[in-house]
Protein backbone atom coordinates (compact mmCIF):
# COMPACT_ATOMS: atom_id res chain seq x y z
CA UNK A 1 0.00 0.00 0.00
CA UNK A 2 1.23 3.18 -0.58
CA UNK A 3 1.78 6.18 1.18
CA UNK A 4 -0.54 8.23 0.38
CA UNK A 5 -3.71 5.66 0.41
CA UNK A 6 -2.40 4.60 4.10
CA UNK A 7 -3.09 7.78 5.28
CA UNK A 8 -5.85 9.56 2.89
CA UNK A 9 -8.71 8.04 1.26
CA UNK A 10 -8.77 9.23 -2.69
CA UNK A 11 -12.26 9.77 -4.13
CA UNK A 12 -12.40 9.85 -7.69
CA UNK A 13 -15.13 11.72 -8.44
CA UNK A 14 -15.26 14.98 -10.82
CA UNK A 15 -15.96 18.21 -8.91
CA UNK A 16 -19.26 19.45 -9.67
CA UNK A 17 -20.18 22.50 -11.82
CA UNK A 18 -20.62 25.27 -9.50
CA UNK A 19 -19.20 23.18 -6.30
CA UNK A 20 -16.54 24.29 -4.56
CA UNK A 21 -15.32 27.37 -2.28
CA UNK A 22 -16.98 29.46 -5.16
CA UNK A 23 -20.89 28.34 -3.99
CA UNK A 24 -20.53 30.03 -0.40
CA UNK A 25 -18.02 32.25 -0.99
CA UNK A 26 -18.33 34.42 -4.37
CA UNK A 27 -16.14 37.28 -3.78
CA UNK A 28 -13.09 35.05 -4.48
CA UNK A 29 -11.08 32.12 -3.93
CA UNK A 30 -10.28 30.82 -1.02
CA UNK A 31 -6.29 30.43 0.12
CA UNK A 32 -5.45 27.13 1.24
CA UNK A 33 -1.94 26.34 2.80
CA UNK A 34 -1.29 22.84 3.18
CA UNK A 35 1.76 21.69 5.22
CA UNK A 36 2.92 18.21 5.37
CA UNK A 37 6.81 16.67 4.84
CA UNK A 38 5.06 13.56 3.08
CA UNK A 39 5.12 14.58 -0.37
CA UNK A 40 1.96 11.87 -1.47
CA UNK A 41 0.03 13.62 0.95
CA UNK A 42 1.00 16.83 0.16
CA UNK A 43 0.00 16.18 -3.54
CA UNK A 44 -3.52 14.84 -2.83
CA UNK A 45 -4.27 16.92 -0.67
CA UNK A 46 -3.35 19.91 -2.78
CA UNK A 47 -5.52 18.72 -5.91
CA UNK A 48 -8.53 17.32 -3.71
CA UNK A 49 -9.08 21.26 -2.93
CA UNK A 50 -7.85 22.58 -6.35
CA UNK A 51 -10.68 20.20 -7.71
CA UNK A 52 -13.36 21.74 -5.05
CA UNK A 53 -12.28 25.63 -6.45
CA UNK A 54 -9.58 26.56 -4.02
CA UNK A 55 -5.77 28.15 -4.48
CA UNK A 56 -4.11 26.12 -2.97
CA UNK A 57 -0.39 26.61 -1.68
CA UNK A 58 2.09 24.14 -0.07
CA UNK A 59 5.04 23.46 2.04
CA UNK A 60 7.67 20.61 3.28
CA UNK A 61 8.56 22.11 6.45
CA UNK A 62 7.46 24.63 9.13
CA UNK A 63 10.05 27.35 8.18
CA UNK A 64 8.90 27.41 4.63
CA UNK A 65 4.57 26.54 5.89
CA UNK A 66 5.74 30.03 7.74
CA UNK A 67 7.46 31.97 4.91
CA UNK A 68 4.47 31.23 2.98
CA UNK A 69 1.64 32.06 5.26
CA UNK A 70 3.56 35.78 5.51
CA UNK A 71 3.22 36.14 2.04
CA UNK A 72 0.45 34.34 0.56
CA UNK A 73 -2.08 35.21 3.65
CA UNK A 74 -4.40 32.19 3.44
CA UNK A 75 -7.78 31.55 4.80
CA UNK A 76 -6.85 28.52 5.91
CA UNK A 77 -3.97 26.43 6.87
CA UNK A 78 -3.88 22.41 6.96
CA UNK A 79 -1.09 21.49 9.02
CA UNK A 80 1.03 18.19 9.76
CA UNK A 81 2.31 17.74 13.30
CA UNK A 82 5.28 15.76 12.55
CA UNK A 83 7.33 17.76 9.82
CA UNK A 84 11.20 17.81 9.95
CA UNK A 85 13.34 20.37 12.45
CA UNK A 86 9.94 22.20 13.57
CA UNK A 87 7.02 20.66 14.14
CA UNK A 88 3.78 21.83 13.45
CA UNK A 89 2.94 22.84 17.22
CA UNK A 90 5.68 25.56 16.64
CA UNK A 91 4.35 26.24 13.09
CA UNK A 92 1.15 27.13 14.56
CA UNK A 93 2.61 28.98 17.93
CA UNK A 94 4.00 30.97 15.13
CA UNK A 95 0.97 31.61 13.03
CA UNK A 96 -0.93 32.32 16.27
CA UNK A 97 1.33 35.51 17.12
CA UNK A 98 0.31 36.84 13.81
CA UNK A 99 -2.63 36.15 12.67
CA UNK A 100 -5.94 34.10 13.57
CA UNK A 101 -6.11 32.24 10.21
CA UNK A 102 -8.65 29.04 10.89
CA UNK A 103 -5.70 26.12 11.01
CA UNK A 104 -7.10 22.38 10.55
CA UNK A 105 -3.97 20.21 11.82
CA UNK A 106 -4.05 16.11 10.12
CA UNK A 107 -1.67 14.16 12.00
CA UNK A 108 -1.37 10.21 12.62
CA UNK A 109 -0.95 11.64 16.66
CA UNK A 110 -4.79 10.10 17.04
CA UNK A 111 -4.67 9.96 21.31
CA UNK A 112 -7.02 12.00 22.91
CA UNK A 113 -4.24 14.11 24.70
CA UNK A 114 -2.72 15.14 20.99
CA UNK A 115 -6.37 16.25 19.83
CA UNK A 116 -6.63 18.33 23.29
CA UNK A 117 -3.13 19.79 23.04
CA UNK A 118 -3.91 20.41 19.19
CA UNK A 119 -7.02 22.19 20.42
CA UNK A 120 -5.55 24.29 23.15
CA UNK A 121 -2.62 25.49 20.59
CA UNK A 122 -4.98 27.93 18.63
CA UNK A 123 -6.01 25.09 16.13
CA UNK A 124 -10.06 25.23 15.23
CA UNK A 125 -9.98 21.14 14.42
CA UNK A 126 -8.07 18.24 14.40
CA UNK A 127 -8.57 15.61 11.57
CA UNK A 128 -6.34 12.19 12.70
CA UNK A 129 -4.71 10.17 9.56
CA UNK A 130 -5.80 7.90 8.15
CA UNK A 131 -8.90 10.60 6.79
CA UNK A 132 -10.92 11.06 3.62
CA UNK A 133 -10.58 13.87 1.77
CA UNK A 134 -14.23 14.63 1.27
CA UNK A 135 -14.30 14.82 5.11
CA UNK A 136 -11.75 17.25 5.31
CA UNK A 137 -12.64 19.39 2.61
CA UNK A 138 -16.11 19.73 4.40
CA UNK A 139 -14.84 19.92 7.77
CA UNK A 140 -12.45 23.07 5.99
CA UNK A 141 -15.61 24.72 5.25
CA UNK A 142 -17.30 24.35 8.06
CA UNK A 143 -14.12 25.87 9.66
CA UNK A 144 -14.47 28.80 7.39
CA UNK A 145 -17.97 29.46 7.54
CA UNK A 146 -17.61 29.93 11.35
CA UNK A 147 -14.70 32.25 11.17
CA UNK A 148 -16.92 34.14 8.59
CA UNK A 149 -20.10 34.15 10.87
CA UNK A 150 -18.02 35.60 13.44
CA UNK A 151 -19.55 39.57 14.29
CA UNK A 152 -17.22 42.35 15.12
CA UNK A 153 -16.35 41.96 19.09
CA UNK A 154 -15.90 44.87 21.49
CA UNK A 155 -13.31 45.08 24.54
CA UNK A 156 -14.77 43.83 27.72
CA UNK A 157 -13.80 45.11 31.27
CA UNK A 158 -14.56 44.19 34.20
CA UNK A 159 -12.86 46.09 37.11
CA UNK A 160 -9.13 45.68 36.79
CA UNK A 161 -9.94 42.99 34.12
CA UNK A 162 -9.60 44.35 30.09
CA UNK A 163 -10.83 41.80 27.40
CA UNK A 164 -9.94 43.14 23.81
CA UNK A 165 -10.42 40.73 21.25
CA UNK A 166 -9.39 43.45 18.42
CA UNK A 167 -5.83 42.74 19.34
CA UNK A 168 -6.35 39.38 20.98
CA UNK A 169 -4.97 40.73 23.97
CA UNK A 170 -6.37 40.59 28.03
CA UNK A 171 -4.51 42.74 30.89
CA UNK A 172 -5.17 42.51 35.00
CA UNK A 173 -4.09 45.79 36.49
CA UNK A 174 -2.55 46.86 33.53
CA UNK A 175 -0.30 44.13 33.22
CA UNK A 176 -0.40 41.70 30.18
CA UNK A 177 -1.64 38.13 31.02
CA UNK A 178 -0.28 35.90 28.54
CA UNK A 179 -2.75 33.25 27.55
CA UNK A 180 -3.31 30.44 24.98
CA UNK A 181 -5.88 31.52 22.11
CA UNK A 182 -8.58 29.16 23.57
CA UNK A 183 -7.42 30.56 27.25
CA UNK A 184 -8.38 33.94 26.09
CA UNK A 185 -11.65 32.58 23.71
CA UNK A 186 -13.09 31.25 26.98
CA UNK A 187 -12.36 34.31 29.02
CA UNK A 188 -13.75 36.62 26.56
CA UNK A 189 -16.82 34.51 26.41
CA UNK A 190 -17.81 34.36 29.99
CA UNK A 191 -16.57 38.11 31.00
CA UNK A 192 -19.17 38.95 27.81
CA UNK A 193 -21.34 37.16 29.22
CA UNK A 194 -20.51 38.05 33.00
CA UNK A 195 -23.64 36.82 35.55
CA UNK A 196 -24.65 34.05 33.02
CA UNK A 197 -24.08 30.36 33.83
CA UNK A 198 -23.36 28.00 31.14
CA UNK A 199 -22.60 24.27 31.24
CA UNK A 200 -19.01 22.79 29.93
CA UNK A 201 -21.57 21.23 26.52
CA UNK A 202 -22.41 25.02 25.98
CA UNK A 203 -18.98 25.99 26.40
CA UNK A 204 -17.26 23.36 24.01
CA UNK A 205 -20.12 24.18 21.54
CA UNK A 206 -19.40 28.01 21.55
CA UNK A 207 -15.78 28.41 22.45
CA UNK A 208 -14.15 25.48 20.78
CA UNK A 209 -16.72 24.97 17.99
CA UNK A 210 -19.91 22.61 17.45
CA UNK A 211 -17.30 20.38 15.16
CA UNK A 212 -14.31 20.01 17.51
CA UNK A 213 -14.09 16.86 18.88
CA UNK A 214 -12.84 17.14 22.33
CA UNK A 215 -13.77 16.17 25.85
CA UNK A 216 -15.86 18.46 28.38
CA UNK A 217 -13.00 17.71 30.76
CA UNK A 218 -10.78 20.25 28.63
CA UNK A 219 -13.12 23.37 30.28
CA UNK A 220 -12.51 22.63 33.72
CA UNK A 221 -8.58 22.65 32.57
CA UNK A 222 -8.81 25.66 31.11
CA UNK A 223 -11.17 27.14 33.49
CA UNK A 224 -8.21 26.00 36.40
CA UNK A 225 -5.35 28.07 34.24
CA UNK A 226 -7.32 31.03 33.50
CA UNK A 227 -8.43 30.80 37.76
CA UNK A 228 -4.54 31.03 38.40
CA UNK A 229 -4.17 34.00 36.33
CA UNK A 230 -6.58 36.44 37.41
CA UNK A 231 -7.96 35.10 40.57
CA UNK A 232 -5.70 36.58 43.67
CA UNK A 233 -6.04 33.03 45.37
CA UNK A 234 -7.28 30.56 42.53
CA UNK A 235 -8.50 27.70 45.24
CA UNK A 236 -11.20 30.25 46.23
CA UNK A 237 -12.13 32.00 43.13
CA UNK A 238 -14.15 35.62 43.25
CA UNK A 239 -14.82 36.13 39.71
CA UNK A 240 -14.54 32.86 37.45
CA UNK A 241 -17.03 30.63 39.63
CA UNK A 242 -18.35 27.16 39.89
CA UNK A 243 -21.85 26.34 39.52
CA UNK A 244 -22.63 22.98 41.41
CA UNK A 245 -23.91 20.39 38.81
CA UNK A 246 -24.71 23.44 36.12
CA UNK A 247 -20.94 25.03 35.05
CA UNK A 248 -19.23 28.28 35.05
CA UNK A 249 -20.18 31.94 35.48
CA UNK A 250 -18.27 35.02 35.17
CA UNK A 251 -18.54 37.70 37.75
CA UNK A 252 -17.94 41.00 36.87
Amino acid sequence: MSATSKAVSIDSEKPSKGNGASLDWPSHRLKVLIVDDEPAILRAIESKFQREGFTTFCAESAEDGMRVCRKARPDLVILDIMLPQRSGHDLCRAIRRDSSVPIIFVSARTAEADRIHGLELGADDYVPKPFNLGELVARARAVLRRAKSEPVQEPVEHGDLRIDPRTHEASLAGKRLELSPKEFALLYFLGRNAGQVFSREVLLDRVWGEDAFVNPRTVDVHVRWLRMRIEKTPDTPTRLLTVRGVGYKFVG
